[in-house]
């Protein structure tokens, strides 16, 4: 389906109706940070803190390590035992692990069923997170909190990743529809930042209370669906189509008119080659059209079609794709680990508690808002810079944040939060350019969705870390930072170094070929 067989008003429609199901779905379960103090003041998991002496305190463990803490100061926000504390994390544990290992199946289901399922399956999932969430007071037979969060976090992406065909729906603006549905997402986070400020003013405004409140997401998903929006996915217009050579096409402010039979007839055979072959990647073949031309034009160090044409079995056998998927999985085992425990750490940096509430409250608000306001630079910088710059630069930066992560100062604290909530888009936008550039659109779901999947698995590696943490390092988070700052700096470093390496032999080759071409 093409955008200029759908009127436009409907699909401005469906933008608006994505974006906004985005901005309250996409991704709520990254707002952890926000959500855990509440969950330890609602006694969640404490029937399993025994008054024993096997059963250590998490505040006289900090106490022990760092110093004297009062117990009134260590009641802001903490767990009251460590076996407590673990029980959380585990909850954005699960619930980071499905996100990233549902890439892959949802890339599948979009290609066979189209966005309408995907979406329903999201609404689906919400649902079900819902109606645990509600009754997880009387649920005796599995853990509630924990598969009401994993369900949530099963939901989010289903119906955010089923949106991305919408940027073929204004072919022209289709960089700004991905943006914009990228914004929503990042904003998510802020959906439990605005429970907790509901649930300081009312404490009656338990988790139970929320969930029925939340109710209203799945439904608008469901209802958009059902009535919005459509059952294909829409599709990269043909060359022809967009350059008016074989008819002028209705533009987006025209009413729709018949089209002649023989570009109809080339629009019938042109859907029926690509109809659900990769959703994703023909997403964002028309973002990256005019990059492409660029490139071509420029002939600078660029590895924008390095593998492109390749079959997904061959490339996932080279190195651009095995060192990409271990430098995501580095990075996206840092990300999570630092936003399930980023109070705890500071809680010991700073020898208070405290401060690290303030410091936590800054980074409930700063990393919804910074991945909004990033993402316009983010996108300005992956425009304007060659693939291995961007590189460079993404593991330098994960490299201040490891080292500011390690230093007990408030300010520092401060500004490495600040420079995370803008870190964690810059890195995701980062790893779908590589994959759109390096590995191309025709396998940009398979193989996107598949470092994706291979990432979330190694993501349960947080349990350990946060075990280690707990046990063996006495709450002391700088021992473990130090080891995955110095593992960041060897893939990264080995990957950059790849990236520039065969980006030079692939752009010697290619003007090579460019010259030879010309001779003849």
């Amino acid at each position: 389906m093409f955008y200029f067989q759908v009127p436009r008003n409907k699909r401005l429609a469906q933008v608006s109706c994505a974006i906004l199901w985005c901005l309250f779905s996409g991704g709520p379960i990254f707002g952890f940070a926000a959500l855990k103090p509440i969950l330890v003041q609602q006694h969640i998991y404490e029937d399993i803190c025994p008054l024993t002496n096997s059963t250590t305190s998490l505040i006289d463990t900090i106490a022990q390590s760092s110093g004297s803490i009062s117990v009134q100061q260590g009641k802001l926000g903490l767990a009251k035992c460590t076996e407590q504390d673990l029980k959380l994390n585990m909850m954005f544990t699960v619930g980071a692990v499905l996100t990233n290992l549902t890439a892959l199946i949802i890339g599948r289901t979009l290609d066979s069923h189209g966005p309408r399922v995907c979406g329903l399956l999201g609404a689906c999932f919400l649902f079900i997170s819902c109606s645990i969430f509600i009754y997880s007071d009387s649920i005796t037979l599995f853990d509630p909190y924990l598969f009401g969060y994993g369900f949530m976090a099963l939901g989010g992406p289903f119906a955010y990743i089923s949106s991305f065909q919408l940027s073929n729906a204004f072919p022209k603006k289709s960089g700004s529809v991905l943006a914009l549905l990228t914004g929503a997402f990042d904003a998510s986070s802020a959906v439990f930042l605005f429970y907790q400020l509901s649930f300081l003013k009312d404490p009656a405004f338990t988790i139970q209370n929320f969930f029925k409140l939340y109710l209203v997401v799945p439904t608008f998903i469901t209802l958009a669906q059902i009535f919005v929006m459509e059952g294909d996915s829409y599709l990269t217009p043909p060359a022809a189509i967009m350059s008016g050579r074989s008819a002028p096409p209705p533009t987006e402010t025209t009413t729709l008119l018949p089209v002649r039979q023989s570009v109809a007839n080339e629009l019938e055979a042109v859907g029926s080659k690509f109809q659900r072959k990769d959703s994703l990647g023909d997403a964002m073949k028309t973002a990256y059209a005019e990059e492409a031309e660029e490139e071509a034009r420029k002939q600078t160090n660029s590895v924008f079609g390095i593998l492109h044409g390749f079959p997904s079995q061959y490339q996932f056998r080279t190195y651009w794709f095995l060192l990409m998927c271990l430098f995501s999985t580095i990075q996206m085992l840092r990300l999570n680990y630092f936003v399930a425990t980023v109070h705890s750490q500071y809680a010991y940096l700073f020898n208070s508690p405290e401060l690290a509430e303030k410091l936590n409250s800054i980074f409930d608000i700063a990393l919804p808002l910074g991945g909004v306001l990033s993402i316009p630079f983010v996108g300005l910088f992956l425009d304007h810079c060659p693939t291995i710059v961007v590189l460079t630069a993404l593991l330098v930066v994960s490299l201040i944040i490891g080292v500011l992560g390690l230093v007990g100062s408030f300010p520092l604290g401060v500004l490495n939060v600040l420079i995370f909530a803008a870190y964690r888009p810059f890195f995701y936008t980062t790893i779908s350019d590589y994959c759109a550039k390096v590995f191309g659109f025709e396998t940009f779901g398979t193989v996107y969705g598949a470092i994706m999947t291979i990432s979330g698995m190694f993501n349960f590696g947080q349990k350990f870390l946060d075990q280690a943490t707990h046990t063996t390092f006495k709450m002391n988070p700088v021992p473990l930072n130090i080891i995955l700052v110095l593992v960041t700096l060897v893939i990264g470093g080995i990957t950059c170094l790849y990236v520039q390496v065969q980006g030079r032999i692939y752009n010697q080759k290619k003007h090579q070929h460019q010259d030879n071409a010309t001779l003849t």
